[in-house]
């Protein structure tokens, strides 16, 4: 047996995953155990943590002691950091550095038994990379990395050839569009390196005004990088107060932001076309999560087929720091058929946390057709089925699901998690429905990482999931991929005529999505969230506050 260990650790989105015999067996960020969202604290320079939870859970899903592991990898190389300040260094990097650089000494306090010898650095950007052509359905690939930082570059273009990567070109700091990006995101008045996906969604509502100026200040050069000027923000639209009451001139700025973005990464994808001659592109990095930019690139690119991964962002570097190193060791790489890949609980686990709450619940036949009756009759369902999740997207089993019908719903889903009412919700749709309703997008669509077009007769009919622009960011449900919930789709449809549901990711604003059987409990108690469905049982909002008797009919226990 061969094992390794991926680790992300102590700046943002700590995270830890394993591979075993070439296959992804767990997956986990330290938010889901800690519950601070990005692994953050609010005290400065203290303010990351490292994921001893997640490493836990991952050696334990897979059966394995530290002293077993062949390597544990580290998603960053103090090797290849800047130490002049001149040339890219600041202090949040520096710091950086001088953990990355005792790794094996905190990876050996937490990891008992383990030889500090078989911990490795993997570049950032490697990483990231191998997390996308590594995991990608793809013999060979081009492969597009670009993000905020990492030691001293923003991003990376490359070849991947049969678990080989070969890189084409990088971009050099300060030059970042994951940079330029999250500038935008604080002068609007939203935390940088965390909202970005809002400036993403509030984009649609304005015009792109400012284009020709940031097409000279925003670039790609002739040898595969990328080229970001100095900003001055103030000089298009005032600094925003980040609770979404924005002006048009703002709105606006973000709709020029979003635009040249797009066209960048589209010149950047016919760049790596004419380079690679390949028809297929793997993606990752921070940027890689902006779900508009990949569908640009999907229609305009050069590339029959994009693959994103769904955990894009730095927690996804465990997992390819993980993937790469296993590769390197000479160990081929199943590709990613799912994100479930965090912790999950077995039946009687769930039962045993009700009792202890005290909380009435009943258990149905076909928890899927009674969750679709109450779907079809409106109510809101916090789903929580299986392994959660690895990356940012609630894909069916940590998510709050509605009737994608009622315009209303949209209002209404966005009060129960506090969000802003610019910001869309997504739909889950029948895979083998997907191309009657949604067009502009791959098909299929299983990470929501694509926004499609949706056919002008069925706008009225989704009105809840359709966005300003007329798109929605999308996610099929194969059935056999997703049995539990491609049944309670099509409970729903026989019910309603329609093959979606409204999902979107079970938490509240500001907290990691729900992880355990207390947390949705916890969640659903302080939200006024109608039904929850926990593994096979049922809670009703209307027995969880009564007397707990409930009625014979509904067989509440």
């Amino acid at each position: 047996m061969s094992a390794v260990l991926g680790v992300n650790a102590v700046f943002h989105d700590p995270a830890a995953a394993l591979v075993v015999d070439g296959v992804v067996v767990a997956a986990a960020e330290e938010e889901r155990f800690s519950r601070r969202k990005h692994g953050k604290t609010p005290v400065p320079f203290a303010t990351w943590e490292l994921p001893e939870s997640a490493i836990g859970f991952c050696l334990d899903a897979g059966g394995v002691e530290a002293a077993d592991l062949d390597a544990v990898a580290y998603s960053y190389d103090p090797a290849l950091a800047p130490t002049d300040p001149g040339r890219g260094a600041d202090a949040w990097e520096s710091l950086r550095t001088l953990y990355a650089s005792r790794a094996p000494q905190f990876l050996h306090t937490v990891l008992a038994g383990l030889d500090v010898s078989r911990v490795r650095h993997v570049p950032h950007h490697v990483a990231h990379a191998a997390s996308a052509f590594g995991l990608a359905p793809f013999p060979s690939c081009a492969v597009l990395v670009l993000d905020g930082r990492g030691e001293r570059t923003s991003g990376l273009a490359g070849h991947a050839v049969d678990g080989r990567l070969e890189v084409l070109a990088t971009t050099a700091l300060p030059n970042s569009l994951g940079l330029w990006y999250e500038e935008l995101t604080a002068h609007l008045g939203y935390r940088r390196s965390s909202d970005e996906y809002k400036v993403m969604a509030m984009a649609s509502y304005g015009k792109p005004r400012h284009l020709e100026e940031f097409r000279r200040l925003v670039r790609l050069d002739r040898h595969g990088g990328v080229v970001t000027d100095r900003v001055d923000w103030s000089k298009f639209a005032a600094p925003g107060r980040g609770d979404g009451s924005l002006v048009q001139a703002q709105i606006d700025l973000a709709s020029t932001v979003q635009t040249r973005l797009e066209e960048v990464l589209v010149d950047y994808a016919g760049w790596l076309g004419r380079r690679t001659g390949e028809r297929c592109l793997a993606m990752a990095g921070g940027i890689a999560l902006n779900c508009v930019a990949n569908s640009r690139v999907f229609e305009q690119g050069p590339f029959d087929e994009v693959w994103v991964q769904p955990a894009a962002g730095d927690a996804g570097t465990a997992l390819g720091a993980a993937v790469a190193t296993a590769l390197e060791l000479g160990e081929p790489v199943e590709p990613m058929r799912t994100a479930a890949l965090g912790p999950a609980w077995d039946d009687a686990t769930i039962e045993a946390v009700l009792g202890r709450a005290r909380v009435p619940y009943r258990r149905p036949d076909d928890l899927a057709d009674a969750v679709a009756a109450r779907l079809a009759d409106d109510a809101v369902v916090a789903w929580f089925q299986g392994r959660s999740e690895f990356g940012p997207r609630a894909l069916g089993h940590r998510s709050l699901l509605a009737h994608p019908g009622p315009a209303r719903n949209l209002d209404r889903l966005n009060d129960i998690k506090g969000r802003e009412k610019f910001r869309p919700v997504a739909p889950l749709v029948l895979e083998e429905r997907a191309a009657d309703i949604f067009s502009g997008g791959p098909l299929p669509s299983p990470f929501m990482l694509f926004t499609h077009r949706v056919a002008p007769q069925w706008r009225s009919r989704l009105a809840a999931v359709v966005h300003v622009d007329g798109t929605a960011r999308i996610q099929t449900v194969n059935v056999d991929v997703e049995p539990v919930l491609h049944r309670c789709l099509c409970a729903f449809e026989r019910r309603t005529g329609l093959p979606v549901l409204v999902n979107t990711s079970l938490n509240t604003a500001g907290r990691p999505m729900v992880d355990s059987p207390r947390d949705a409990l916890e969640c659903f108690g302080s939200a006024p969230i109608d039904v929850l469905a926990l593994g096979p049982f049922l809670v009703e909002r209307r027995h969880f506050f009564a007397d707990g008797s409930g009625s014979a009919d509904d067989q509440v226990v």
